[in-house]
């Protein structure tokens, strides 16, 4: 494989971070806040946050970047040849949270790993930042079938001791409350496009793999309607995997901003807050019991209030609850959260 750049994804993603922070702010018009952090075990990152702007309730946008010697369970379980290493994650991840309950919720995240060959153990600490943002099941079966889809996806063997071991992440996926057909072709087309550089087979991939992987299996119900994710990704060596993962990040406001400006502004009444709020349940659920990304962020000494900035500032929950038939409420569930390819 060729030679990897940790510093020019470093410098990708600090700069990624500052380009969606800028374009979020002009459609707001309000400003993040910006939270520098430390970690005392190596690395850091800044924390961004918007509360209570004029379309976004909560929005949440972090960098990180840190640095180990011993892997945490949340990695060290899927990729037990890492164990021992010297280490060290980096990515962006956000999520955000709408006022309107008719503009959909939103996560990206793009992200990084390597572990370092024994005998390169020279990991720097110039770059200050920690991938806090995919998120997958960690039952042994689901780490299982995920360590066979990394090995049938790259080499299949395993790494030499002179090898460093490396890895992207990321995608981004849609969580209407309100389900619009524009929107959903809208999002899956542009992921589509970003995609399609790289050949017609990765878009459709990702897409399953983002259904799967966006399950509330305790409910058996899609978190919402989708996107792209990807995983262990190294099959097209260093520079075009690098340039997937940039292609998915730079992709996002596209993605996205246009299905907010549509939306920001359709009136809504206390029911469309009421649904809002009980659905945001549902994100908090997945978030708390299947998200990966917080469980490697606790593991490794994160920082929790950045670990925790994907939560949403208000939720309801109601026992058994059932939409009336027939309403845009129950619509939702019987036409967008399904298994449909949307492009």
């Amino acid at each position: 494989m060729s030679q990897i750049d940790s510093k020019a994804v470093f410098e990708y993603l600090q700069g990624l971070q500052a380009r969606i922070i800028e374009s979020v702010e002009l459609v707001d018009g309000k400003t993040f806040l910006h939270d520098g952090w430390q970690r005392p075990e190596g690395g850091g990152g800044n924390s961004c946050m918007l509360e209570e702007g004029n379309v976004f309730e909560r929005a949440g946008i972090g960098f990180s970047h840190v640095i180990g010697s011993k892997l945490p369970p949340a990695a060290s379980v899927a990729h037990p040849e890492a164990a021992g290493r010297q280490w060290e994650a980096m990515g962006v991840s956000l999520v955000f949270h709408p006022r309107n309950p008719y503009v959909p919720n939103v996560h990206m995240n793009v992200r990084f790993f390597v572990a370092k060959a024994p005998n390169k153990k020279d990991i720097s600490s110039q770059h200050l930042g920690a991938s806090q943002g995919g998120e997958a099941d960690f039952s042994q079966t689901a780490q299982q079938v995920r360590q066979e889809k990394y090995n049938e996806a790259n080499t299949g063997t395993a790494p030499n001791d002179d090898e460093d071991i490396w890895w992207f992440g990321g995608g981004m996926d849609l969580t209407p409350y309100y389900g619009f057909k524009e929107d959903c072709i809208h999002f899956h087309r542009t992921n589509k496009e970003a995609l399609s550089t790289f050949g017609d087979a990765y878009y459709p991939q990702f897409k399953k793999q983002c259904d799967e992987y966006f399950h509330l299996k305790h409910r058996n119900e899609p978190r919402g309607i989708g996107g792209v994710f990807f995983d262990d990704f190294n099959a097209l060596g260093f520079e075009q995997s690098f340039a997937l993962l940039r292609a998915v990040g730079d992709a996002f406001t596209q993605a996205y901003l246009p299905i907010v400006q549509r939306r920001k502004d359709t009136t809504y009444g206390e029911q469309e807050r009421d649904f809002q709020q009980y659905r945001r349940g549902r994100y908090v659920e997945f978030n708390l019991v299947f998200d990966r990304g917080t469980l490697f962020g606790l593991q490794s000494n994160g920082r929790t209030e950045s670990i925790l900035l994907s939560m949403p500032p208000t939720v309801k929950w109601r026992y058994d609850w059932k939409p009336e038939a027939g309403s845009a409420e129950a619509t939702l569930m019987t036409d967008f959260l399904i298994d449909k390819d949307w492009v």
